[in-house]
C-alpha cells in the first residue's frame, strides 16, 4: 500500500498542515487504520479506496475517526489527480459529510464544502482560562469558535493550556481580523489528541463563514498562526456551500509493508 505525506495550504516542504494519505485497494479494519494513523502521528491520516462513481475518503486522527477534514481532503486531491487521475482536473470523493468535489485550478485545489449554521453562546471564565485572554464573542457551529479583540492575541496563544485545563469540545478555534488578511486563526484539537492543527480547512467553514457576514464580503483571505503557517482562499458561493482552495508539496512516498 502507498502512503503519501503531503502539505496542504502551502507550496513548500515543512509548512502547512501534513497529512498521511494511502491509496488502497479494499478496506482494512477500522483498528488497522487507527493504529495506522497513530503511527503517522499526524492531525489526520487519510484512507481512499476506488469506487464506481469516484472515491470513498475517511479520516482518522491519531484518536478516532472525524467526519470532516479539509486539509486531508486537499492532500488527497493532490495524490489522486498528480498520481492516479492524471488527465482530470477533478475529483470526487464520497465521505461521512456527503459528495465533495475538488477541482485543480491553477496551482490551488479548490474544495466545495459545507457551512454551518453559527449561534452565538455566552463568553465564559473557562474560555478565557484556556486562552489565556478573554474572547470578546463566542459562537457554536461544527466546532466552537472564539473571536478575539486583537490579531497579536490569537498568535501569542499555548496550546498546552488547553490540553492542561481539559477544555470540553471537539476543536476550539481562536479568531481575529487579520492586519495583512482578513482573518488570522488558531485550531486546538484537545478532545482528539492533536494540541494543535497547524491549518484547519474545515474549520474555516466556519471561520470564514463567520468573517465573511462581519467583513460584509464572499471572499475571505485568511491565514493560520500556527508555527507552520498557512494560507487559505474562501469563497461563500450560496446553498449553505464554500469553497475553500489552496496549495499543497509533497514530502515523502513511502510504501506500508505491514499488513494492515
Amino acid at each position: 500500500m502507498k502512503q503519501y505525506i503531503v502539505d496542504a495550504f502551502t507550496n513548500k516542504p515543512f509548512s502547512g498542515n501534513p497529512a498521511a494519505v494511502c491509496v488502497m485497494e479494499s478496506w482494512p479494519s477500522e483498528e488497522s487504520m487507527m493504529k495506522l494513523a497513530m503511527e503517522n502521528n499526524l492531525s489526520e491520516t487519510a484512507f481512499i479506496v476506488r469506487e464506481d462513481a469516484g472515491y470513498h475518503l475517511r479520516w482518522f486522527t491519531p484518536g478516532t475517526e472525524v467526519e470532516l477534514c479539509g486539509h486531508a481532503t486537499l492532500a488527497s486531491s493532490f495524490v489522486i489527480l498528480n498520481y492516479y487521475e492524471t488527465e482530470s482536473d477533478t475529483v470526487r470523493f464520497n465521505t461521512l459529510s456527503g459528495v465533495l468535489t475538488v477541482r485543480r485550478k491553477g496551482g490551488l485545489y479548490e474544495m466545495n464544502f459545507p457551512t454551518y449554521e453559527l449561534t452565538e453562546i455566552p463568553v465564559t471564565d473557562a474560555m478565557e482560562q484556556a486562552f489565556g485572554f478573554r474572547p470578546v464573542k463566542a459562537v457554536l457551529g461544527l466546532d466552537l469558535i472564539c473571536v478575539f479583540e486583537t490579531e497579536e492575541q490569537v498568535r501569542q496563544m499555548n496550546p498546552d493550556q488547553l490540553l492542561l485545563m481539559g477544555i470540553e469540545g471537539r476543536i476550539q478555534n481562536a479568531t481575529a481580523a487579520g492586519k495583512e488578511t482578513d482573518c488570522v486563526s488558531r485550531s486546538f484539537c484537545p478532545k482528539l489528541s492533536v494540541a494543535e492543527d497547524p491549518v484547519c480547512g474545515s474549520a474555516h467553514c466556519q471561520i470564514a463563514d463567520y468573517w465573511s457576514k462581519e467583513l460584509r464580503r464572499k471572499r475571505i483571505y485568511a491565514y493560520q498562526a500556527s508555527k507552520r503557517g498557512g494560507y487559505l482562499h474562501c469563497e461563500l458561493i450560496g446553498n449553505g456551500r464554500i469553497s475553500i482552495s489552496g496549495e499543497a508539496a509533497l514530502v515523502a512516498v513511502s510504501d506500508i509493508i505491514a499488513e494492515l
